[in-house]
This record gives structure tokens, C-alpha cells and sequence, in this order.
């Protein structure tokens, strides 16, 4: 199966006052169509620009170079004009926060519509139609009477579903959700996991996930990268990436993170120090001040991301399986 978005040679940088930020570096994968990928990571590893990057929605200071296909046409510098057949159509993007997101000053209605009349050349009826099943698809109760309602008017949860919808009006192939369920009650989290698990089996849509909820990936995606300063550290299936973790990163969020089936410890393990300055990178692996399993070499070349087996990886000079603390 002919992968729906092939990125190589992925590098994204920032412009600023105090310097030139690095916050993608050499980054390569491929998503299959239906495929449901998560992206974990610290906050700052690089997460979100990453896609941002293959969105075409950097700040005005950001560039990126590389190659990104997506549906074996090169979209990376791609005009303003000529991604907009893209976003939204073929490719969505749910953010983190609806209301920074949605309009607070146009009813759900108006926003939802624009979409259809843009891209699909709907008329408003048809258009109003659309949105109403839609609205419906996603779990919204009540939806026609609820669809002339201002954003401020629905829950927290309700305002997600409502991205969620728009996200997927146009019938995308990508659906990259950001941090979708952060702000959201765990009740409210499972709702809308379940939604999306739902979607992806009905309408074969490929997801990626971008979180640094490890339950998340666990119970929604099929394949993880794993994310550090810029760079994909482990790559493996959700099965692999939990129960057979390649790299000392990898480890360490597994062990920072509470079971169910383990003692509750008096204190939880976590990581040591803190991730580093984009702008000034230690020489060498970018984990190596923070990892216990440190030698000599790592601080003289950065590990290249090396394939153990088929969509199988790890960016780290160790040959030997980590399976515990040294």
C-alpha cells in the first residue's frame, strides 16, 4: 500500500533575537492510508511544529526544508493558495484549544458551512444539511437546534466535537489531532477517544495523534514515534514501544508513567534534569545529560535514527535492548 504522506529530510528552524531555534531536525516517516500514528513526547520535543511544518502554518520567523509528500505530491513550500486545496480537504488539523480556534463571534452554523461553500462549491442548504449530519456523527445531542448556537454556548467537550466535525466535513485522508483531549475531563477524554477510534474504522481516515499521554496512544494508535528535541528517537508499533522499549528515552516515559498492575510507589520514578535549549544542543546524542545509560561515544556523534526491523527504529549507538535500569 502506497503511503498517504512520505516526509524526508524533515529540518524546521525559528529565527529569533537570541538565535536560530532548531525544532525539527532530520526528521523521516510515512503514514499508510487508515493508519492511526502517535507522536509522544515532553512538551518542547518538537510535536507540533513537526506538523505545523507539513501543514504550511509556521510562524512568519520559521522555515522548513525537506520533502513532504502527501499523496505522492510535494506540498513543503507549496503556496498559500494552492495548499488551501489541500487543508481542510484532504488534510485537517484539530488543535489543542477549540476556542482560540473557533470564531467567538460567528455562530458554529456560519463557520461550519464556510467550509463546504469554500471547498465543495455547496450551496447553503446543502451545505447546512452536511454540517447537521455531521454534527450528528460526532455525538453532538440535539444537533439542528444546537447548530445556530455561538461557540461560547457549548461545553468544553461539545466545542471539541464541533473541531472534530469541521475537521472531517470534507472527508479528509489526514486527520492530525493536537492535543486533542488535554483540556477535557477524563469522562469527557474517553468520549472523545472512543469518537475518534469510531471514525477511523467507518471512514478509513488516517490519524496521527500528537500527545504525551502514553494511555492515549495505547488505546487508539497502531504505530509510535517517540520525540525528543527535534528528532525521532524510537519508532515501533504500540506493542513493540511498550512492552519492548529500544531507547533510554523511550524507558523513561514508560516508567514515569503509573500501572495498574505494579505497586504504587512512594514516589514516581521520572526523568532526570531537563530537556535541553533548542538553541544551544549538547554535542552528540541530545539525551545523553539526562540518560543513565551515558558512555563516552555518545557525546561525539549524533545517533542516526537505524532501522532494527520493518517500521522498526531507534536513534541511539546501543546496540543491546533496554529493558531496565541499570
Amino acid at each position: 500500500m502506497e503511503p498517504i504522506l512520505t516526509v524526508e529530510n524533515l529540518n524546521t528552524q525559528f529565527d529569533t533575537p537570541d538565535g536560530t531555534v532548531r525544532a525539527v531536525s532530520d526528521v523521516n516517516f510515512s503514514i499508510s492510508p487508515g493508519e492511526s500514528v502517535g507522536v509522544v513526547g515532553e512538551s518542547g520535543s518538537g510535536k507540533s511544529q513537526l506538523f505545523l511544518s507539513i501543514m504550511g502554518l509556521l510562524a512568519k520567523n520559521g522555515r522548513a526544508e525537506g520533502s513532504v509528500r502527501f499523496n505522492d505530491q510535494e506540498i513543503l513550500g507549496l503556496k498559500p493558495s494552492e495548499l488551501n486545496g489541500i487543508r481542510g480537504v484532504k488534510m485537517s488539523m484539530i488543535f489543542q484549544d477549540p476556542m482560540t480556534s473557533l470564531n467567538p463571534f460567528l455562530r458554529i452554523s456560519r463557520q461550519m458551512t464556510e467550509v463546504l461553500r469554500e471547498h465543495k462549491g455547496m450551496s447553503e442548504a446543502d451545505a447546512g444539511n452536511k454540517a447537521v449530519e455531521m454534527l450528528d456523527l460526532v455525538g453532538i445531542p440535539e444537533a439542528r437546534s444546537r447548530f445556530e448556537m455561538y461557540p461560547h454556548e457549548f461545553s468544553g467537550g461539545m466545542r471539541q466535537r464541533v473541531m472534530i466535525a469541521m475537521a472531517l466535513l470534507c472527508g479528509p485522508d489526514l486527520l492530525i489531532a493536537d492535543e486533542p483531549t488535554t483540556a477535557l475531563d477524563v469522562t469527557v477524554q474517553a468520549q472523545i477517544l472512543e469518537l475518534m477510534m469510531d471514525l477511523k474504522n467507518e471512514l478509513d481516515t488516517a490519524i496521527v495523534m500528537i500527545t504525551h499521554d502514553l494511555g492515549v496512544v495505547a488505546g487508539l494508535c497502531d504505530r509510535v514515534q517517540v520525540m525528543y528535541a527535534g528528532r525521532i528517537m524510537e519508532t515501533g508499533t504500540v506493542w513493540e514501544i511498550f512492552n519492548s522499549p529500544q531507547h533510554p528515552y523511550t524507558l523513561g516515559l514508560l516508567h514515569s508513567m503509573p500501572r495498574l498492575d505494579e505497586e504504587v510507589a512512594d514516589v514516581l520514578p521520572t526523568i532526570p534534569g531537563q530537556p535541553p535549549n533548542m538553541q544551544r544542543l549538547p554535542s552528540g546524542c541530545a539525551f545523553r545529560e539526562r540518560c543513565t545509560f551515558v558512555e563516552d561515544r555518545c557525546a561525539e556523534q549524533v545517533p542516526p535514527l537505524r532501522e532494527l526491523a520493518s517500521a522498526r527504529g531507534k536513534a541511539c549507538l546501543r546496540d543491546d535492548i533496554v529493558r531496565s535500569q541499570p
